[in-house]
């Protein structure tokens, strides 16, 4: 029993297997607060369709503009939604030991600068509008897209600072 105790190989599996479970743990726990996939695709989609209605009541080309960035959100929508649910789903064994799905949080930073371009387009534009009901609902509509990119922000920085054995080597290779 002696030498057991005292041998590397015993420690270092014993280590393994702690750390093993405590990542487990905390993943479960960070899975409650997390956004998912559904939950962009409603936002994103309720965000498309206030825009729309606002571009079909200003007249001229700042509702051509407002339509323009309303079908920008719902291309990229499912995309995104998909690269969280990937990063969501992706097995608990495999993030420890190599760590997150960096491809995926790389495709969501890349649509998250286009969006907060959108969002300083949309800004410029609240400044074009004529109509007090169209700035309210732009103002809204640009309040609810910045939370959302906060929420994502916030599901990524999680994802990112997932523990992993090896996840330093692969993020060697992957920039």
């Amino acid at each position: 029993m002696q030498k057991i105790k005292n041998n590397p190989l015993f420690i270092i599996s014993l280590a393994l297997a702690l750390m093993l479970c405590f990542s487990i743990t905390l993943a479960k726990k960070e899975d409650t607060k997390q956004v998912n996939g559904a939950e962009h695709r409603s936002a994103v989609a309720t965000f498309v369709q206030t825009l729309l209605n606002v571009a079909d009541r200003e007249q001229g080309g700042i509702g051509e503009q407002v339509r323009v960035v309303a079908q920008q959100q719902n291309e990229s929508k499912e995309e995104v939604a998909d690269a969280i649910d990937k990063i969501q789903n992706r097995n608990k064994v495999k993030t420890f030991l190599i760590g997150t799905d960096y491809k995926n949080i790389g495709y969501i930073r890349s649509e998250m600068v286009q969006t907060r371009n959108q969002i300083g387009q949309l800004e410029r534009l609240l400044d074009k509008t004529t109509s007090e009901e169209n700035k309210t609902a732009l103002q809204e509509q640009i309040q609810a897209l910045e939370q959302e990119q906060q929420g994502i922000e916030g599901f990524l920085k999680t994802n990112e600072s997932k523990f992993s054995l090896f996840g330093w080597f692969v993020k060697l290779f992957i920039k």
